[in-house]
């Protein structure tokens, strides 16, 4: 009997580590040009409602350090008491970033605090002890701002009825992905002993979300030092 209940956890764990190890090579690949294509109508500005919507529900997955940072937001919030308190204060932080952009409010250093922000959040699910919850919420908050900032990138110069349904788009996407990521965390928590924060799935996921962090941010790096030649 004990080998047939510990059988679930041991499949979602077999599952997650396959699949960490499939997404090591592609995520640091994408993430090795921090300049990939961040939304799905080629580059230009979204004119019509539904050009709006689907450039908002493809820019925090097309933008592989958006996607990586959501991901790392779910499933901290999935072991941390009140996590969901986390994706929503990223969720709106991200909605307030994308205004700052839009009212031509200058934030320095943007894509080097994504970057950062996906290797601090990597840390953070792979360590052996946690942070408050209202220290994780605060910095989902922040880290909100600055990814809403680069969202909003994608969006100037557009009318209202693309800017609303964009706004919507790249919310309901964040928001899909990282309740996706919350129930997966919470799963292996239920199928595990109380001591499921350091169970190897979720600290495999952090540390591989810190390889990310490191290769965006050394990328970002590079890219100050020795700016690309026009």
């Amino acid at each position: 009997m004990q080998i047939q209940s510990g059988q679930p956890l041991y499949s979602i764990q077999r599952s997650l580590q396959r699949f960490s190890l499939l997404s090591v090579p592609i995520l640091l690949v994408l993430s090795a040009s921090p300049a990939f294509a961040h939304h799905a109508i080629g580059g230009e500005t979204p004119t019509t409602v539904f050009e709006g919507l689907l450039a908002g529900l493809a820019h925090p997955v097309i933008g592989i350090d958006h996607f990586a940072f959501v991901i790392a937001v779910g499933l901290l919030a999935s072991v941390t008491r009140q996590g969901v308190l986390s994706i929503a204060a990223f969720i709106v932080a991200a909605l307030l970033g994308t205004m700052l952009h839009l009212a031509s409010l200058n934030l320095p250093g943007v894509e080097l605090l994504i970057s950062a922000s996906v290797l601090l959040f990597g840390w953070l699910l792979a360590r052996k002890s946690m942070l408050p919850t209202w220290a994780i919420v605060g910095l989902a908050a922040i880290a909100g701002i600055f990814h809403g900032y680069a969202y909003g990138e994608a969006i100037i110069g557009a009318g209202m009825a693309p800017l609303f349904s964009y706004l919507i788009g790249f919310s309901l996407t964040q928001l899909v992905i990282a309740v996706a990521a919350w129930s997966v965390g919470r799963a292996l928590i239920n199928q595990s002993s109380e001591t499921a924060i350091t169970t190897s799935p979720l600290k495999t996921t952090g540390l591989i979300l810190v390889g990310v962090g490191l290769s965006f941010l050394a990328s970002e790096l590079i890219n100050l030092v020795l700016p690309q030649v026009a």
